[in-house]
């Protein structure tokens, strides 16, 4: 007879706990041989305190949500928005980077008590970080999974939430090579408040009894539709030439770039003034994106923070404008999808009603699917199509089909976060600090 996913969860401790010890034993070995003098100098030193679990001055008895960068900020951002409201109780943020907490003072200034960087996942910085937290419970967004923190969490039978939780299908695929390990990982988590079906259906093939899982929808939604309206569409005015068409590659990731520069020079023998705003991922790799376009000397390319008269491509340097950037174009295209990364948020340009393009790869995101069904998103696979794609969506017609077709779309999302906070309001209210 089939034995059910909590059976076997059950039924194979001596997984975890081996699990466990080979994952203590590498972490630490690594710390010991040179690991923490590494992320000493890859942290340049910023919060290598809290790193270390040495907290001082935060709030006992609070909710602790953690947010590793800048996408899963967004996304808890909208949680946390919904909590303050109601909820007395002290709110802390953790991220492990400073891009994050630097979006963190954008979207929440006011909102949470605390912000601290997340200790390593190592068990004395761990124990040290919860003795001077005590949180009421802990929120890990989107895909945190770091066994000591979760093993010491469940050891201390503080509630324990996966939100706005996903699991893709390559994820998946390598997290089942060790399924019992990872199994007693996620046994940790009290509830695992997951995105779409999609992610539902994988946590539960890993093994994860179904009755822990609620689809609650993606809370990035709700994030970016809280921040529509803020939106500074006027601020990058000036970037058009005149009424010439202006495009925006969001998140694009080495190798995305030169297909996306190779488009635009096609679509610009129709439309010569038109203009292009690239945003990588990361913005260390802006010099290296203003270099791919070097080999065309029909384009001037450079950095947004330097821009002279007379360029045809701006290398955006910085973090945190990319929405206000899709605010301001004709068409888009979003990064991490003609390479193989999964993909990026495809809903931040939707939301501004523009045709926006996406390669293949957009595993994280499996909504995109119903999104391109709609007309809302499209899918190409090199430079030509998105040539077309882009030119195509300068057509009045076209503009108002897309503009109608996301309308339509974003009429059915919303409240994830609110259905979110619902859940864990129900273990938090009656909870008192360990």
């Amino acid at each position: 007879m089939r034995r059910s996913n909590k059976d076997r969860m059950d039924q194979e401790p001596w997984a975890w706990r081996a699990g466990m010890a080979a994952y203590r034993l590498g972490i630490n070995a690594f710390f010991g041989a040179g690991g923490l003098s590494w992320l000493r100098r890859k942290y340049r030193g910023i919060g290598i305190e809290e790193r270390m679990g040495r907290f001082s001055d935060v709030p006992a008895g609070g909710v602790w949500v953690h947010a590793v960068s800048v996408g899963e900020v967004q996304s808890a951002s909208a949680v946390i928005r919904r909590m303050r409201e109601e909820t007395a109780r002290p709110i802390l943020l953790s991220t492990v980077t400073t891009t994050g907490q630097d979006m963190a003072r954008r979207l929440l200034d006011g909102r949470v008590d605390r912000m601290i960087y997340s200790p390593w996942d190592v068990g004395r910085y761990v124990r040290s970080a919860l003795d001077a937290v005590r949180p009421a419970a802990y929120v890990a967004m989107e895909t945190e999974r770091w066994p000591e923190m979760l093993s010491q969490l469940k050891a201390r039978r503080i509630p324990t939430f996966l939100a706005n939780g996903r699991l893709s299908s390559e994820s998946f695929a390598r997290l089942r090579r060790e399924a019992p390990f990872w199994r007693g990982v996620l046994s940790c988590f009290t509830r695992l408040l997951v995105r779409f079906e999609e992610d539902l259906e994988n946590f539960s093939a890993l093994g994860v009894p179904r009755e822990k899982i609620t689809v609650t929808g993606d809370c990035k939604v709700d994030a970016l539709l809280d921040r529509l309206d803020g939106a500074r569409k006027e601020v990058w005015s000036d970037l058009r030439r005149g009424s010439a068409p202006l495009f925006v590659a969001g998140s694009t990731h080495q190798g995305e770039e030169e297909a996306v520069i190779s488009a635009f020079r096609i679509v610009r023998q129709r439309h010569p003034e038109a203009r292009l705003v690239i945003v990588p991922r990361h913005p260390e790799r802006a010099l290296l994106v203003v270099a791919a376009a070097l080999p065309y000397p029909d384009l001037k390319a450079d950095l947004l923070s330097r821009l002279s008269d007379g360029w045809d491509i701006a290398v955006v340097d910085r973090i945190g404008i990319l929405f206000d950037l899709y605010a301001a174009a004709d068409a888009a295209f979003v990064g991490g999808s003609l390479v193989p990364k999964g993909g990026q948020n495809p809903i931040e340009p939707a939301l501004f009603g523009i045709t926006t393009a996406h390669g293949p790869s957009m595993t994280d995101f499996p909504d995109t699917k119903r999104m391109d069904a709609l007309g809302v998103a499209r899918c190409v696979h090199g430079p030509q199509e998105l040539a077309s794609v882009w030119t195509a969506a300068l057509d009045p017609a076209t503009r108002e089909a897309v503009r109608q077709a996301s309308r339509a779309y974003f009429d059915t999302l919303g409240g994830a976060s609110a259905r979110t906070w619902e859940v864990i309001r129900e273990y938090v209210k009656d909870v008192k600090a360990q």
